[in-house]
């Protein structure tokens, strides 16, 4: 069975007079060549400027790309002072996130960082801060935002066709970065606690924090217990590489599972209601059965479209005031944040929800560490 989404058609699906000016800062994260691989694709999208103080990178990358020289900059001032992008990028390591997302909202400019958001939940509440202090945008990049699974399975649950949601189970990780290949520069803070946070904990944890955030609409748990392994310490040894932690919800529980040490790529979701579940396979399948259905489903789901197709193209409808992601403008709710959601995948980049992931990820941690289950109660305050 092929299953279409239906996206509304918006102004920010419309092409734009003139390109959205955009500019990278830091070229540490591997995920900066997918950036560069996709420009091409998006004429609604200019890269102005560069920053990065290593000029070994910026050389790699200007080889690769047939970049011009006069894109790179090795101060992230210098080079806003001279483009005047309109939203940066941000592929520094996660450690920077908050240093460079306080100097972009100097200047009155949006940020799209790679997940997670930051490091611990104090600079994520100081993050939303500067935020609404300066009127400025704040998005996340998850490679499963943009997965059309997801969504499906996120309108199956709020269609009711699963019934009351009981239980979810998100796997996420890989054979572990140096296994994979990432590049050194990247490799190096990925696994130094101080830049990432933690190992497969932050890395992979956080995309089921989001997701669990996003079919919650936007409620944090009531407790987190979570249990991180060292199985690999010849190659992991300051940071985890495997994870498991436990979400509990008055009438619901969701588990995610992340790890360096699955033998192969993974990004699912398992779902399940009251009446039945939506299991996703990949960005673009998922099996499905209702308590009346006499067999499972296997559902092909048509790619996201519009704004909501990729990062890139909505970033360009928020900056360009075509769409406001839910919980931008809101009234912080119960424990300082906005309980914000909508069916848009995008949501699972808005600032909101990525205060509630760190809240998430920041318990996990100190449960690992002390062999306690956290309660939530009036940690985001």
């Amino acid at each position: 069975m092929v299953l279409l989404l239906t996206t509304p058609v918006t102004a920010g699906a419309q092409a734009r007079p003139v390109p959205l000016r955009v500019a990278i800062v830091g070229l540490v994260h591997g995920h900066v060549d997918g950036f560069l691989s996709a420009l091409p694709q998006h004429s609604g999208v200019e890269l102005v400027g560069i920053a990065d103080p290593d000029g070994t990178l910026a050389a790699k990358y200007a080889k690769k790309y047939a970049l011009r020289q006069n894109l790179f900059f090795t101060s992230m001032e210098a080079m806003i002072e001279a483009r005047h992008p309109q939203a940066v990028l941000v592929y520094t390591s996660t450690g920077d996130h908050r240093k460079v997302i306080e100097t972009a909202a100097r200047y009155g400019i949006s940020v799209i960082v790679e997940k997670p958001l930051t490091l611990s939940l104090d600079d994520a509440v100081a993050i939303r801060k500067t935020a609404r202090e300066h009127h400025i945008h704040v998005l996340v990049n998850y490679e499963t935002t943009w997965y059309a699974s997801n969504r499906a399975a996120y309108e199956q649950v709020e269609s009711g066709r699963l019934g009351a949601l009981r239980r979810v189970v998100i796997h996420d990780g890989h054979q572990g970065p140096a296994e994979i290949g990432v590049p050194p520069e990247f490799l190096s803070w990925l696994t130094d606690p101080a830049q990432n946070g933690a190992g497969a904990l932050y890395d992979f944890g956080c995309y089921g924090a989001d997701l669990a955030t996003w079919l919650m609409h936007g409620e944090a748990p009531l407790t987190v217990p979570a249990v991180l392994n060292h199985d690999k310490p010849q190659l992991y040894p300051n940071v985890d590489d495997d994870a498991t932690i436990v979400l509990a919800y008055p009438q619901a529980q969701a588990v995610i599972q992340a790890s360096w040490n699955w033998p192969f790529g993974r990004k699912d979701m398992e779902v399940y209601g009251s009446r039945g579940y939506a299991i996703t396979v990949g960005p673009d399948r998922m099996r499905v059965r209702a308590e009346h259905d006499a067999d499972e489903q296997v559902w092909t789901v048509k790619p996201l479209q519009g704004i909501d197709s990729d990062s890139l193209t909505y970033l360009d409808a928020v900056i360009s005031g075509f769409w406001t992601p839910h919980g931008d403008e809101e009234t912080p709710g119960a424990n300082g944040i906005s309980h914000a959601y909508g069916l848009r995948p995008g949501e699972l980049s808005s600032l909101d929800t990525n205060v509630v992931v760190m809240q998430i990820l920041d318990a996990a941690r100190e449960s690992a560490r002390t062999g306690k289950t956290i309660r939530l109660a009036n940690r985001a305050e």
